[in-house]
């Protein structure tokens, strides 16, 4: 490893910030960087899974303070914090990471740090070493714009790499985040008996909470009847409880349409994918992303939801939702958006090949690193 630029991954801990964090530190180990992702015990598993047995990307984990904040046992991730109430625990265990972080550090002498948002003092951490720290925003420009806009602000250099699920091989795709709840194989067998953009899926990410009787009127707006739906549905239709290889799914030709709740991991696979979108933001940018998908790229349409709610309740109704997807399976303005996805999936597979715009920011980051004196030991 003598000589290789190295670069050292924290990323925050859940799963839409791990998955295109790991992703990124393959990506750049396939380029010949040195890459180590930091993470907690509990957390392992499903990185190791994600980066594949065969990748040089190395691991390193450090103790998360469930104990000392009082949470429970291998809460280590936000998905896993079982109320509201112990999100604040959480989020203060993740400042009391800094002192092991360093350690390893020390131990490890990265070229430089790439940390998500939610760390702020991993500034403070690289500071210590005299090393570079970049910012992992796992979010659009977009949104990162808009939130800004009515702030005079300084210009500050970026790299735009991704989509990241592009740089995955197809035997990889499987693999993103925590194990399936469902076999593959299954899934795109089913897939491959359904029409061509027929088949509507749905997901709201790993974080979104509705309510039993939101759930309900969704059920009713995909014409799906609310008692007994799975048996109901059997053969039209697959419920799967818990993880789901989404990328596959959303590229199989089968899909005509994603409900989603825009979060940018969801948004990005599906722009890759060419999949139209019925946009259903709940919390955070997803506000932001969701304008970007239908007013913007217009290959999207809004559900109706116009603002952000602690857990999700009977804010849209099933009718507004048949609608939404009816306006974008079926007609004109379904063929225009289909037309208009497609051609943004074009262009974001372009991007990452060796002559594309990401595979040349992608290059100029590494350059960027490389350039940088190597940190002398200190004593």
């Amino acid at each position: 490893m003598e000589g290789k630029v190295h670069i050292m991954f924290l990323p925050f801990l859940g799963q839409g910030h791990l998955i295109p964090m790991c992703e990124m530190a393959r990506a750049f180990s396939g380029r010949g960087v040195r890459a180590t992702v930091v993470t907690t015990p509990a957390n392992v598993g499903s990185i190791r899974r994600s980066i594949g047995e065969e990748s040089e990307v190395e691991i390193q984990s450090m103790k998360f303070p469930y104990a000392e904040v009082g949470l429970p046992e291998g809460c280590e991730n936000i998905e896993s914090v079982p109320s509201q109430e112990l999100l604040m625990p959480f989020f203060k265990a993740t400042t009391m990471l800094q002192t092991p972080f360093e350690s390893l550090i020390h131990q490890h002498r990265p070229h430089c740090l790439i940390a998500g948002a939610f760390f702020p003092w991993a500034a403070d951490s690289a500071a210590k070493f005299n090393i570079p720290r970049f910012v992992f925003h796992g979010t659009s420009v977009f949104a990162q714009c808009a939130s800004e806009c009515m702030q005079i602000i300084t210009i500050r250099r970026a790299w735009y790499i991704g989509p990241l699920s592009l740089c995955n091989q197809n035997q990889d795709k499987a693999k993103r985040g925590k194990q399936a709840c469902v076999d593959e194989g299954e899934i795109l067998k089913w897939l491959d008996s359904r029409k061509p953009n027929s088949v509507v899926y749905v997901c709201f990410g790993s974080i979104a909470n509705f309510s039993e009787s939101q759930l309900r009127e969704i059920a009713k707006g995909l014409e799906w009847l609310p008692e007994g739906f799975e048996r109901r549905t059997e053969g039209r239709g697959v419920i799967i409880w818990g993880w789901a290889p989404q990328v596959l799914i959303l590229e199989h030709p089968g899909v005509g349409a994603f409900v989603t709740h825009c979060g940018w991991n969801s948004t990005l696979e599906a722009v890759s994918a060419g999949v139209p979108m019925v946009t259903w933001p709940v919390a955070a940018e997803q506000f932001y992303n969701h304008k970007f998908v239908t007013q913007i790229l217009q290959i999207g349409i809004p559900v109706g939801v116009q603002k952000m709610v602690r857990v999700v309740g009977d804010s849209i109704s099933s009718e507004a939702l048949h609608k939404a997807l009816n306006r974008i399976m079926v007609g004109e303005e379904a063929e225009a958006i289909r037309n208009r996805a497609s051609k943004l999936a074009e262009l974001a597979r372009a991007a990452v090949q060796p002559n594309g715009s990401s595979y040349a920011h992608f290059t100029h980051f590494i350059q960027h690193i490389a350039s940088i004196p190597c940190p002398q030991p200190q004593n």
